[in-house]
């Protein structure tokens, strides 16, 4: 896996999804093809100019592999800038920095095979379900999917169009279950919350009896704890669970922090503990890393454009390979146990508990 990068994309279309979110599709030039050729599930990494700084978002891609273009869905969060200046003020022929594909999210696409799928979403985290949804429907051509999709009322079901007419295209390939928290429906069991007695009902009742060889789940916290419960009271193995986690994004005060001093503490001048040495595309950096700070935000401060995204540890786009000295990571969401046995870690957490650490992203 190579090191994601920036590229400036042009806003190629905008779908109004729902009142709160829409959808943006980029213009991919010819030679950046592959860059930013996708696996289900991934995301793409916004970055924008805002006063006091820049900031960056993560957005699942909602495309199928079929679909012939690269679009995510952004909804609108109350105080979030970001989100509410795409959804209020992005235009047609904007652009806008992107950075390459990321995540883990996926699964291999196999057209020979006859597999279940379960798909159990809250809100905006029908995203990356949708890009799965798609692609498999598409390239599997004897695979089912149940997607259980909970909202707070039927106007803020996201893609509900496009559910309905994938529905009609695949007749008996796609199961949709609305499940809303604030809407009577005709059947009780649809309304409310996708708790662990609901989920495990919905699935039983749209699989009887049946092997699910994938599930997918993404939403808040509670109830992808509820359905990772549900799921394995009916037989599915932990491996075969997957989990999509975002984390609100940090503040940008590292984009316009003072350089750490080698010597001296006076104002906001900071000491450092450690120095690290940084390979990326080939390039080897070096600097200061202060006391309580990761790897990622020293290298900002110190004006080295590092590879990050969440900066909370969930999304593994500052994924490097430690070659020497130690380090403590904060948080570990992503990391796969077989890779810290390797000596990979996430830049953005690692503090170092050596006087010097090397890294390498370009072994990530």
């Amino acid at each position: 896996m190579s090191a994601p990068h920036f590229h400036r994309l042009t806003v190629a279309d905008l779908h109004r999804e729902t009142n709160d979110s829409v959808s943006i599709a980029f213009a991919v030039p010819r030679e950046l093809a592959s860059a930013y050729r996708f696996e289900p599930g991934q995301y793409l990494t916004l970055r924008a100019p805002f006063e006091g700084g820049e900031e960056r978002r993560s957005y699942s891609i909602c495309s199928g592999l079929d679909d012939g273009e690269l679009r995510v869905a952004v909804k609108k969060v109350g105080g979030g800038i970001f989100s509410t200046h795409v959804n209020e003020a992005l235009k047609l022929g904007d652009s806008m920095d992107v950075m390459t594909p990321m995540g883990r999210f996926t699964v291999p696409i196999d057209p020979q095979a006859a597999q279940i799928y379960v798909g159990i979403a809250c809100g905006s985290g029908i995203t990356p379900v949708m890009s799965h949804i798609k692609t498999i429907l598409s390239r599997e051509k004897k695979s089912r999917f149940v997607l259980l999709y909970g909202n707070r009322s039927s106007r803020d079901i996201m893609f509900k169009d496009a559910l309905e007419d994938l529905k009609d295209k695949h007749l008996g390939r796609l199961a949709v279950h609305h499940v809303l928290s604030r809407e009577a429906q005709d059947l009780p069991l649809l309304h409310g919350r996708l708790d662990a007695r609901r989920i495990a009902t919905l699935v039983r009742a749209s699989l009887p009896g049946q092997k699910i060889d994938h599930a997918f789940l993404c939403g808040p916290q509670g109830m992808m704890e509820a359905a990772q419960i549900a799921l394995a009271d009916l037989g599915v193995s932990k491996d075969r669970v997957h989990l999509e986690l975002f984390t609100p994004a940090t503040p940008t005060a590292f984009t316009r922090a003072r350089p750490v001093k080698e010597s001296g503490s006076r104002g906001q001048e900071r000491e450092p503990i450690a120095i690290a040495t940084v390979k990326l595309d080939g390039v080897t950096h070096r600097f200061p890393v202060a006391a309580d700070e990761g790897v990622i935000d020293a290298g900002l401060r110190a004006g080295v454009e590092l590879p990050f995204s969440c900066k909370g540890g969930m999304c593994c786009t500052c994924r490097a390979k430690l070659l020497s000295g130690t380090v403590t990571m904060v948080r570990n969401y992503s990391l796969e146990p077989w890779e810290k046995e390797k000596g990979f870690v996430l830049a953005c957490q690692s503090r170092p508990t050596s006087p010097a650490v090397s890294l390498d992203f370009d072994e990530a």
